[in-house]
């Protein structure tokens, strides 16, 4: 988690403050929606920590609406505003987790996606957002920069989450792993195998521009629902 948030400061501090109203690598978003979104987002882990710690049920949001509303606001901030939110909230995340005993560790808490977690996976999900959302920044950034145990925990639980949602049959292989073993998922779906590198991999399961990816049968890729 810390290394993900200095490589999204890393990639913030690149870009100008004229640069952040300039559109995102996400459809729809500028730069300044993408940090307004990763500053709030340590807001509201934050909010599962103190559940964990204190037994007070403190939900991610509120509300459905929270987190868009949330986001649309920041995104109207300067950039300074921005960027002292993003630093402000990842240090009261970061302070809050050090604040954890022991057995807070293992207490359940239930993610903004409907999720029973147990607090010890807050900050790999803080991680993830850190590392993915500053490569949709676009200043730079990119999947391969992801630490590869990283990218091969990511890969692992997008293709267990899309097998149980959007793309049951979905199997990927992992060229750059494992060029001719079995594909990341049962190895026995309907539809062809995902092949290519593990970024590459990552970043079209996480929804992002797809580049370097073939199917075992060179059909066209699957089309993949939301990623969260």
């Amino acid at each position: 988690m810390t290394d993900g948030f200095e490589y999204f400061v890393g990639q913030l501090s690149t870009i100008d403050d004229a640069g952040l109203s300039k559109p995102s690598a996400l459809p729809g978003w500028t730069r300044k929606h993408v940090v307004s979104h990763v500053g709030f987002n340590a807001r509201a882990a934050g909010r599962l920590v103190h559940w964990a710690r204190t037994g007070e049920v403190t939900p991610m949001y509120p509300d459905p609406s929270t987190r868009a509303r949330e986001i649309e606001e920041g995104a109207h901030w300067s950039g300074q505003q921005l960027r002292e939110l993003v630093q402000r909230e990842q240090a009261a995340l970061a302070s809050a987790l050090r604040d954890l005993d022991d057995s807070d560790w293992s207490f359940e808490v239930v993610t903004a996606q409907g999720r029973t977690v147990q607090a010890g996976e807050i900050p790999w999900l803080r991680t993830r957002e850190l590392w993915i959302h500053a490569v949709d920044l676009d200043a730079g950034g990119d999947f391969p920069d992801l630490p590869p145990d990283m990218i091969d925990r990511l890969v692992a639980q997008a293709v267990q989450k899309r097998r149980a949602g959007d793309s049951p049959g979905l199997d990927v292989r992992l060229t750059d792993r494992n060029p001719g073993g079995t594909p990341v998922g049962s190895g026995d779906g309907p539809t062809p195998v995902v092949e290519g590198a593990a970024a590459d991999i990552a970043r079209w399961l996480t929804r992002r521009e797809p580049r370097g990816l073939r199917t075992s049968d060179g059909t066209p890729l699957p089309e993949l629902g939301p990623w969260l």
